[in-house]
């Protein structure tokens, strides 16, 4: 069985307003093309920008308040939950959802809703993208630190954007890895590889509650090939050959054998915008996984992802 633990759903008003690709993923066409290329089930969580923003204000590349909605996030989660259970619950069988929050605004209205919802769907994890949202994720230890403790309540772990770019001040990955240190009952996932920065990567091998996935992978490798600050410098880069991202897949594989998982971060394998083209698809990302050994690649495509998501035998996606 292979599981692609990093996918999105729904609709990115900022990016289809903007004119840039991605901006949208229904199930249906996540589960066709993820088994034209062997793939096996999906966790997925909502698209980035929500409804709380104003849309007149995203068409100039803003992101204000004003929306149609005032609680982040409470209408994406409940209409992909929908989809998942309700719309398309044969092919619902076959994900694992994850609703997603915003770290800072909001934190009490987000909390209820979610209560509200878990009533009705379950769901299995939490998600952080806090850059394109411009969101601190240390707000965790502060005026988010409920969802942490609504984490650990329901024994959900967190998947969250990373960065290390000096100019994102809002998801470093040192700082999630400050979060995972001070939260011990609590897992992590931090997201893309932590831009291959040797250092973090490092830090996440030594935590008991800490894992990463490689969503996105091509495209990163190609920001290290260009030299863009989006991923580590070369003195902090894991060294590999990055004009080759299987070989690179398999430096990470071996490098941190029980902590990588692999995600494809579909729709997002490409991100195309006014400043930079980045493009790949579905099958080039799980097209990497065959420079891997039969054990490497159980491990990243199941193995761990079981361990970080700690699912109970009845689930589907536990292999039978």
């Amino acid at each position: 069985m292979i599981i692609d633990c990093h996918n999105h759903l729904g609709v990115d008003p900022y990016f289809y307003l903007n004119g840039f690709h991605p901006y949208a993923q229904d199930l249906p066409a996540l589960v066709t093309e993820g088994r034209r290329c062997g793939v096996d089930r999906w966790v997925v969580f909502p698209m980035v920008v929500n409804l709380t923003f104003d849309l007149a204000a995203m068409r100039s590349r803003q992101l204000l308040p004003g929306g149609l909605e005032t609680v982040p996030y409470a209408f994406e989660n409940e209409r992909m939950l929908r989809e998942v259970y309700e719309l398309y619950p044969d092919l619902g069988a076959h994900t694992l959802p994850f609703v997603i929050l915003d770290p800072l605004r909001e934190p009490a209205g987000q909390l209820a809703k979610l209560r509200e919802l878990r009533k009705r769907f379950p769901f299995y994890g939490l998600k952080i993208q806090a850059t394109m949202i411009k969101s601190r994720v240390t707000a965790l230890l502060d005026e988010g630190r409920g969802f942490l403790e609504f984490a650990a309540e329901f024994n959900l772990p967190f998947v969250i954007h990373s960065s290390v770019d000096p100019a994102d001040t809002w998801s470093q990955a040192s700082d999630i890895l400050q979060v995972a240190e001070s939260t011990p009952n609590v897992r992590f996932n931090l997201a893309h590889s932590c831009r291959f920065d040797r250092e973090c990567l490092d830090r996440v091998a030594a935590l008991p509650n800490t894992w990463f996935d490689c969503s996105a992978h091509r495209i990163h490798c190609e920001l290290a090939v260009q030299g863009f600050p989006a991923v580590a410098p070369p003195d902090r880069r894991i060294e590999a050959d990055y004009e080759d991202p299987a070989a690179v897949l398999r430096t990470l594989a071996e490098a941190y054998p029980n902590k990588l998982m692999w995600g494809s971060d579909s729709p997002f394998q490409s991100y195309v915008d006014q400043d930079m083209s980045l493009r790949s698809t579905y099958a080039e990302e799980a097209d990497c996984l065959s420079a891997l050994p039969p054990d490497l690649l159980h491990k990243v495509t199941h193995d761990n992802v079981l361990n970080y998501l700690l699912l109970p035998d009845e689930h589907p996606f536990v292999q039978k």
